[in-house]
């Protein structure tokens, strides 16, 4: 197994899921399914394929039904823990309160737990990984971009060559993250634990250290944001 396949991946699954709602009433919003099988399940199959072994899961509401849910993850091949937070600590105070759980060398891979990607590229990302190694430079994060949905037609930040900026400095073509990254673990080291932190600040920071890399994904990528939306992607999908 090479150093890639020991890759950890965290899975972002602590959000409430208001806009959800009655769904999420009494299910945590990435058990939801689509095609019977849970947003979470896509993304461990598609980890397990890769040959990642390790992920850790954060929850908040609802957390003990995830847990009952996906157990030790032996069903999908995987070694699952799991990072519960009393009240949701926001993308970066999760990360930060799980790195022990998670013990990367240096990269691991965070992904949305409420997004779903059918053909998330892992390969492709694991490529990825071994570049950002190789790279002199080393990056402190790596986003998955796409173009923006309907929902979200301002984007995000400006992808110019292979790197991010939340500035457009030199035409760059404003894109929308797609809750998928590979991030380092000093990005988060200053953190103190415990404490709701967003991620956008820290990633701005970084971009205008050119720490920042990127690339546009235009595979299949949804954002499971409504019960509309979930309802026409289980028709989409059947």
């Amino acid at each position: 197994m090479t150093k890639d396949n020991l890759l950890p991946c965290f899975l972002l699954a602590a959000g409430r899921g208001e806009r959800m709602r009655p769904l999420t009433d009494d299910l945590p919003k990435p058990l939801l399914a689509i095609k019977n099988k849970s947003l979470l399940a896509w993304h461990l199959e598609a980890l397990s394929k890769a040959g990642i072994k390790n992920v850790v899961i954060n929850y908040a509401w609802l957390g003990n039904k995830i847990e009952a849910a996906l157990g030790s993850g032996e069903q999908f091949g995987l070694h699952i823990t799991y990072s519960p937070e009393e009240t949701a600590l926001e993308t970066a105070g999760g990360i930060a309160k799980a790195l022990p759980l998670l013990r990367p060398e240096d990269y691991f891979l965070v992904i949305n737990g409420d997004v779903f990607s059918p053909n998330l590229p892992m390969g492709k990302i694991l490529e990825t990984v071994s570049q950002l190694r190789n790279d002199s430079n080393q990056p402190l994060a790596h986003l998955l971009m796409v173009p923006n949905p309907s929902q979200h037609l301002e984007g995000d930040f400006y992808l110019q060559g292979s790197k991010l900026s939340s500035l457009n400095l030199n035409g760059g073509e404003k894109l929308t993250f797609s809750g998928i990254g590979i991030y380092h673990k000093d990005l988060f080291k200053d953190l103190e634990i415990g404490i709701p932190t967003k991620l956008a600040p820290l990633l701005k920071v970084a971009m205008e250290q050119n720490k920042v890399s990127g690339e546009k994904y235009v595979g299949p990528w949804h954002d499971v944001g409504t019960p509309q939306r979930l309802q026409e992607l289980n028709v989409a999908y059947a």
